[in-house]
């Protein structure tokens, strides 16, 4: 298998959709996505809020990563966080989750990133295995919080 990259760009905002659909249905959050394709058109390359890149077996989109930078005030400089990778169910346990990873790592690197970070549901003891076996380290001691909807309004009145 020919295992390439290729950067999302304004047209691929469908398969985009298509792969977020994917991964909800895996992670049992389907009932969840409120994400359009306009959205994504929008917040990923009129905003340039966030980048897509897709792993590519024999040149066929098999997969995403979406991801953006976010900041360390502890390094001084800017991280790489992963806000979602999939992989196509049939094409899992060939390494193209791990070499999508490895490219994502190359980019931080490239682009002076003191981290690369994702969150992993805590049910997800596949992916939390493999994450180990990577080198990564869970952040245990820190809880996420989250303000969305109604609340984040009352917020911010």
């Amino acid at each position: 298998m020919d295992l390439t990259f290729r950067k999302a760009d304004e047209g691929d905002c469908a398969l985009i959709l298509e792969f977020i659909k994917g991964l909800a249905e895996y992670e049992r959050m389907a009932d969840q996505v409120v994400a359009t394709e306009e959205l994504l058109r929008e917040w990923i390359f009129e905003k340039k809020k966030a980048e897509v890149i897709f792993p590519c077996a024999d040149g066929k989109e098999v997969g995403f990563a979406l991801f953006f930078h976010n900041f360390s005030t502890f390094l001084g400089r800017a991280g790489l966080y992963l806000e979602d990778l999939f992989v196509l169910p049939e094409y899992r346990g060939l390494g193209i989750g791990k070499a999508t990873l490895k490219e994502l790592a190359r980019v931080a690197v490239e682009r002076g990133c003191g981290r690369f970070e994702w969150w992993c549901l805590d049910w997800n003891q596949p992916s939390i295995h493999f994450y180990k076996r990577l080198g990564a380290v869970p952040m245990d001691e820190w809880t996420t919080y989250r303000v969305t909807g109604e609340a984040l309004k009352e917020l911010a009145e």
